[in-house]
């Protein structure tokens, strides 16, 4: 499986252990930045990695910032993005399930990291539902 990584400054250390963990697992990982933990603009990375999601060189993708807000809608921007906000596990199933999403977006200012790699699993390991939820899913894109 393929699987992009970005964040911001506030998703710095996140990204570095969610992207050691992806790596240990053996997936297929890119990592579009922040590759230093200064204060930058979180549009800078989370537009690459929502271009390389939408256009298949990634299957998934996992944006990490403070509140995982900014990543998220920025994300959603593009129409082959479907960015689900997770705080706990069950809603990094849901997005998954439900929604079909491609992105998972956690904020590191709001989860321990534990938790964070918890709904990273979860979401890469459950498959979308489809049925009732792909007619649903079909009409989110403009």
């Amino acid at each position: 499986m393929k699987v992009a990584i970005a964040g911001d400054h506030a998703g710095f250390e996140y990204k570095k252990i969610i992207l050691r963990w992806l790596q240990e697992q053996n997936f297929e990982t890119a990592d579009y930045g922040p590759y230093l933990p200064e204060s930058m603009d979180y549009p800078d990375t989370a537009h690459p990695l929502a271009s390389a999601v939408e256009n298949g060189e990634y299957e998934f993708g996992i944006l990490i910032c403070g509140s995982g807000n900014g990543v998220c809608m920025t994300a959603n921007h593009h129409k082959g993005i479907r960015a689900g906000l997770a705080w706990n596990v069950e809603v990094a199933e849901l997005i998954r399930q439900h929604n079909n999403a491609n992105v998972i977006c956690l904020p590191a200012r709001f989860i321990d990291i534990e938790l964070a790699l918890e709904c990273v699993k979860t979401f890469l390991t459950t498959p979308f539902e489809g049925g009732r939820h792909g007619r649903r899913a079909d009409k989110i894109a403009c």
